[in-house]
C-alpha cells in the first residue's frame, strides 16, 4: 500500500487562474509560465491547464523540446535564452522563442549562419541586476539584433523587482519603468514587462504581452491572500495522522528536544516530511489542518514525519485527514508561517510524493 500522503493537481483551478491574470490585462497577450515542471505541478499538466494561453514561457531548454512533443504549436519562450550556441539549430527546428540578455548571445546569433526564422525577446536590466543589459547599452544592442538575418523579430522585455512593492525606497516600481521606457523609446516591437505581482497590481503597464507565473498555481507574490484575487489553489497537499501520543508536561519532542510540552497534549505523528517537499525549517505553530481543524506542527520536521498539536482536536486519532496546504490553507499562509515563499513549497514537491489530478 502507499503512503498516505499525495498531491491533488486541479486543471480547472489552473484553467481559472489563467482566466484571472487575462482579465486583469484584457488588451495583452499571455504567456504562462511553467518552469521548475511548472512550478512542481508538472509540465503536461500545466500545459493542458494552460491550453488557452497564448504562448508557454519556461527555462529549460529540453522541457521547451518536450512541449512540442506533446503536440504544443503556439508560441514557446525561453526566458533565460539559449545557454549554448548548438542550442540554436534545436531552437529553429522547433520554433522556440529566446531570450537575448549578454553580449556572448549575440556574438553566437551573428556567427549562426544557417537559414533560420529567430524570434528574440531583448532583455533590459532596469534595476533587477540579474540578466539584460543596462538601459543605456539597449539600443546598441538592439541594432545588432536587427542586422542579424536570421532574426526574424525582436520582442522588448524587462523584469520588475518590486511589482509586489511599487514604493520600494531602494528600487521603486515607477523607476524600472522610467528606465525601461528611456532605453527603449523609438525601438519598434511589442513591449513584455509585466510579471504576476505587475499583472495583478498595475494593469496599466500590461503592454502588449504579459508573463504570470506563481498566480496561475494560486499562489501570490505578495500584497495579499490568493483569495483576494479571486485565485484558486491548484496543488492540495494531503496526508493523515499514522500515530497518536499522550505526551506528559515536561516531556520533549522530536530531533533536537526543540519543544518541550508545557501542559499534557495530545500530539499527532503525519506522514510527510522534508523529504516529501515540507520545509525543514518550519517553525513551531506552523499551520495544518487535521480533519478541517486548524492546528499547528511543534516540534522539528523530519524526514518522513512532522507531529502536530491535536490536545483541541478530542476526535483526531489515526487516520484523520491532514491536509499542509491547498484549496483549504493557503500555501502562502503556510509558506510565511514558515519564513519562505508558496513558489518554494511547489517546487519543492518530491517525486515519491504521489500525484493525482482532480476536475
Amino acid at each position: 500500500m502507499p503512503r498516505p500522503i499525495v498531491a491533488s493537481i486541479s486543471i480547472s483551478a489552473l484553467q481559472h487562474n489563467l482566466a484571472v491574470a487575462r482579465a486583469h490585462a484584457p488588451g495583452a497577450r499571455v504567456w504562462g509560465v511553467l518552469k521548475a515542471n511548472g512550478y512542481g505541478h508538472g509540465l503536461e499538466r500545466a500545459m493542458r491547464g494552460f491550453a488557452a494561453a497564448d504562448g508557454l514561457a519556461l527555462i529549460e531548454p529540453d522541457y521547451a523540446v518536450r512541449l512540442r512533443e506533446l503536440g504544443w504549436t503556439k508560441p514557446i519562450l525561453l526566458l533565460e535564452g539559449f545557454f549554448d550556441a548548438d542550442d540554436l539549430p534545436v531552437l529553429a527546428q522547433h520554433d522556440i522563442q529566446f531570450a537575448v540578455h549578454c553580449e556572448e548571445q549575440i556574438a553566437q546569433l551573428e556567427a549562426f549562419t544557417a537559414a533560420a526564422s529567430l524570434h528574440a525577446h531583448l532583455k533590459m536590466n532596469s534595476g533587477m541586476n540579474r540578466l539584460g543589459f543596462k538601459p543605456e547599452a539597449y539600443r546598441a544592442a538592439y541594432a545588432r539584433l536587427q542586422k542579424i538575418p536570421s532574426v526574424a523579430s525582436i520582442t522588448l522585455m524587462t523584469h520588475f523587482a518590486n511589482a509586489d512593492d511599487a514604493g520600494n525606497p531602494l528600487l521603486p516600481l515607477a523607476e524600472q519603468v522610467r528606465r525601461f521606457q528611456a532605453g527603449s523609446e523609438g525601438l519598434d516591437g511589442p513591449r513584455s514587462l509585466c510579471n504576476s505581482a505587475a499583472d495583478l497590481m498595475h494593469a496599466e503597464l500590461a503592454n502588449d504581452w504579459v508573463r504570470p507565473g506563481v498566480m496561475l498555481y494560486g499562489g501570490t507574490p505578495g500584497g495579499g491572500s490568493a483569495a483576494d484575487f479571486g485565485l484558486r489553489a491548484a496543488m492540495t497537499l494531503e496526508s493523515r495522522i499514522i500515530g497518536v501520543q499522550q505526551v506528559p508536561a515536561g516531556e520533549a519532542i522530536g530531533y533536537g528536544s526543540r519543544f518541550v510540552a508545557d501542559k499534557p497534549m495530545k500530539i499527532g505523528v503525519v506522514a510527510c516530511g522534508y523529504a516529501d517537499g515540507y520545509p525543514r525549517h518550519a517553525p513551531n505553530g506552523t499551520p495544518v489542518l487535521v480533519d478541517g481543524v486548524k492546528t499547528g506542527t511543534v516540534g522539528r520536521v523530519s524526514m518522513d514525519m512532522l507531529t502536530v498539536d491535536l490536545t483541541h482536536i478530542p476526535d483526531a486519532d489515526v487516520g484523520s485527514q491532514v491536509e499542509l496546504w491547498g484549496s483549504k490553507l493557503p500555501i502562502d499562509e503556510v509558506a510565511y508561517a514558515a519564513g519562505t515563499i508558496g513558489y518554494e513549497l511547489m517546487c519543492a514537491l518530491a517525486p515519491r510524493v504521489a500525484v493525482r489530478e482532480v476536475d
